[in-house]
């Protein structure tokens, strides 16, 4: 088993920023027979400062070229509701903060419906880098991106998760199945209930659907046991 500090150190390390060690530090103990230690992959055993760094400074995908901000998350680390959506758009690109725009007032409207607002909980993405032109992103960049999400939700350990569109909810279930038929019913990832709705976008193109997304709301809060709804 690799030592905390010895962690720590190797991520501080693969971030670029210099370690100071006394000068009569030992070398690290021996691991068993004919082994190595292998330094542990980004995002495991982070707090919240190492991980914002860590992802400020990834090149894991070729996003990393093409982006202007990593989009990182906002709101109350230890909230009730994680929101997880699918990737930065332009604006939330050039801003550093997901669900921005039309959208994303749009999802703070649909917050403030079950008494929860963009400080209470914590909004992030599959992905931490826009895809070029917005399109969906590749399976390859979604796991590039998993450790980091994965730890958010370690640190939050939050009372429901709420999946955002298409994207969101595929990755998080590993399911091909669209969004009607995720809907409606409640999910579990890791032991913490999961519901599936509509993204702001698409309620924004059909706005008959908004009926069955105050519907998937209520339902997270009951199961967050909120009484918002």
């Amino acid at each position: 088993m690799i030592h905390p500090e010895q962690q720590r150190r190797a991520y501080l390390q693969a971030m670029g920023i210099d370690v100071w060690l006394p000068r009569d530090a030992g070398a690290p103990a021996a691991t068993a027979a004919g082994t190595e230690a292998v330094a542990p992959s980004a995002g495991a055993g982070l707090d919240w400062p190492e991980l914002r760094e860590c992802v400020a400074a990834c090149t894991r995908c070729e996003l990393a070229a093409s982006r202007s901000n990593t989009v990182f998350g906002v709101g109350n680390e230890q909230a009730d509701w994680l929101i997880i959506g699918e990737a930065p758009g332009a604006e939330e690109d050039r801003r550093g903060e997901p669900f921005v725009g039309r959208a994303g007032k749009l999802l703070d409207q649909m917050l403030l419906a079950i008494g929860q607002s963009r400080d209470s909980v914590f909004i992030a993405n599959i992905l931490k880098c826009r895809p070029p032109n917005n399109r969906d992103p590749k399976p390859d960049e979604a796991a590039a991106c998993r450790e980091y999400l994965e730890r958010q939700i370690e640190l939050i350990q939050p009372k429901i998760i709420l999946a955002v569109g298409k994207i969101a909810a595929q990755n998080l279930l590993g399911t091909d199945d669209p969004v009607g038929r995720l809907r409606g019913r409640p999910h579990d990832l890791g032991g913490i209930p999961l519901v599936v709705t509509y993204h702001p976008a698409y309620l924004l193109r059909s706005p008959s659907q908004k009926h069955k997304s105050w519907s998937d709301l209520c339902l997270a809060a009951r199961l967050a046991g909120g009484s918002g709804a």
